[in-house]
């Protein structure tokens, strides 16, 4: 027998046997096995199944299928952040190359979204909107979860009280929560409503579980007494500025090429104030707020161009 055969074969014994399992019934499992193929590995056919438009005109199938992608990217992405939160030790390299990863997902969405700019006939989109009523991409779960684990929960609120509260009461101050209310009675909208009473406890539990290791936690743990390397700083300051501005313009200018009409823009499917909601400017989201200086969040989301980095 081949030496490399005959080691193989002597790991795989040690390992069944630390477990107290038979190597020859898992042996013969594998000889009765078929070979796997590329379909069956991804699940192709499962997969083309799960696009189901529900109107007749053709430009669904792209809307459908884009946002489908967009979250597959999502789950990549708390898929790298999880890496982050968990990894003991935290090392500069390993931070720095999963928020490249990061980085490199949000750069293929954002290039990807003039599929959604241009891509699609303005009159079809209009007519098939309406039968996807109330649903809306406010409340696509993982990006909220995107924001969770990147910051302090407070960062991402607006107008919190001053004293120390549980997530759970915090949860209702989110800055998002106002892009899904009536500004005339400040009453939730059916997206809104349907969204908290889906997914609240989800992401109550994931606030929770990373107060302590949320990306801008650890990246405070990691540089505590000493500078943090120039290129982790990079990175993370991309990052911020890829989710918090241009990820939210390029959903701005999608929003204004189907939406907007004079002398009265259209209303988004789930009744969010896309006008007020979407811009950067006037959201003022900011991951890592200590990795900016007092003027470029003063000029947070005035341009696509990411400030130089600070020497």
């Amino acid at each position: 027998m081949d030496d490399t055969v005959s080691n193989r074969l002597n790991q795989l014994e040690q390992k069944f046997a630390a477990m107290g399992q038979d190597m020859a019934s898992y042996l013969e499992g594998l000889l009765q096995a078929d070979y796997l193929t590329y379909w069956n590995y991804i699940h192709l056919e499962t997969l083309l199944s799960l696009q189901n438009p529900k109107t007749a005109y053709p430009d669904e199938l792209i809307f459908v299928t884009y946002h489908q992608i967009t979250e597959l990217y999502f789950k990549l992405v708390l898929h790298e952040i999880r890496q982050i939160a968990e990894a003991s030790p935290l090392t500069a390299e390993f931070f720095t190359a999963r928020m490249q990863r990061v980085n490199q997902y949000f750069q293929l969405l954002e290039d990807s979204f003039s599929i959604m700019v241009t891509g699609m006939e303005r009159e079809q989109f209009l007519k098939f909107r309406m039968a996807l009523l109330p649903s809306s991409g406010f409340q696509s779960v993982q990006f909220r979860e995107i924001e969770i684990v990147s910051t302090d929960f407070r960062n991402l609120l607006i107008a919190p009280p001053e004293e120390p509260s549980f997530i759970d009461d915090l949860y209702e101050f989110l800055y998002w929560k106002q892009g899904a209310t009536e500004l005339a009675t400040q009453q939730k909208t059916l997206t809104l409503r349907q969204f908290d009473q889906h997914y609240k406890p989800r992401l109550v539990r994931l606030g929770e579980s990373f107060e302590s290791k949320n990306l801008y936690h650890r990246y405070q743990q990691f540089s505590q007494g000493s500078q943090a390397p120039n290129e982790l700083i990079a990175t993370l300051r991309e990052y911020d500025w890829r989710v918090n501005v241009r990820w939210k313009l390029a959903h701005l200018r999608s929003a204004v090429q189907y939406l907007h009409k004079e002398p009265e823009a259209i209303k988004a499917t789930g009744g969010t104030n896309w006008q007020a909601y979407l811009p950067p400017m006037q959201q003022q989201r900011v991951f890592f707020p200590s990795l900016w200086s007092a003027e470029e969040l003063q000029n947070w989301g005035q341009s696509l161009h990411q400030p130089a980095p600070r020497c």
